[in-house]
């Protein structure tokens, strides 16, 4: 029978492969070329596509680039459902890799919450957890962890390091 610890590094360590491309209304500059990326399944698409919104800006005029968001199919992806939660609901069945539209434009103001920063992805990670703990441990293990603990736990899903969490 497996250890605890390595059923969760397997879990920590599974990948979806993602192709990002821009929306072709917003191509303004230049083409844009398609973006390749292994995405874990336990982060969030916030925290993972900062080199996505860095590859495409390049093709984008700097006033016509506004919030970016991502849609699957013409359904918005919401950014607080884990990717992993997200490939499962929407595109499981699909071929790899799992296509998904960029766009700087039209924010689906109606079906997506913004997301101005990481620290409101970062405050609704803890909230996750501590809902989970609540649920599973009556709160026992989050109460019982210090700030530094609570920093150190976030700082892992954002680095994609296994050993922090």
């Amino acid at each position: 029978m497996a250890d605890d610890k390595d059923v969760l590094r397997d879990v920590w360590f599974g990948r979806i492969p993602a192709c990002f491309t821009l929306n072709q209304d917003e191509v303004t500059e230049r083409e844009a070329e398609p973006y390749y990326l292994l995405l874990p399944r336990v982060s969030y698409l916030t925290l993972v596509t900062d080199k996505v919104k860095k590859h495409f800006h390049k093709a984008m005029r700097a006033e016509d680039a506004e919030e970016m968001w991502f849609e699957y199919e013409g359904t918005p992806l919401k950014w607080h459902n884990p990717i992993g939660v997200l490939f499962d609901l929407h595109a499981s069945n699909t071929v790899l890799p799992w296509s998904i539209t960029v766009h700087f434009k039209n924010f689906p103001e109606r079906e997506l919450l913004h997301c101005p920063s990481n620290s409101v992805i970062e405050a609704h990670f803890m909230s996750g957890i501590k809902e989970a703990d609540a649920l599973k441990h009556k709160s026992q293990v989050v109460n019982d962890m210090q700030k530094k603990d609570h920093k150190q736990l976030w700082m892992g899903l954002k680095n994609d390091l296994f050993l922090q969490v």
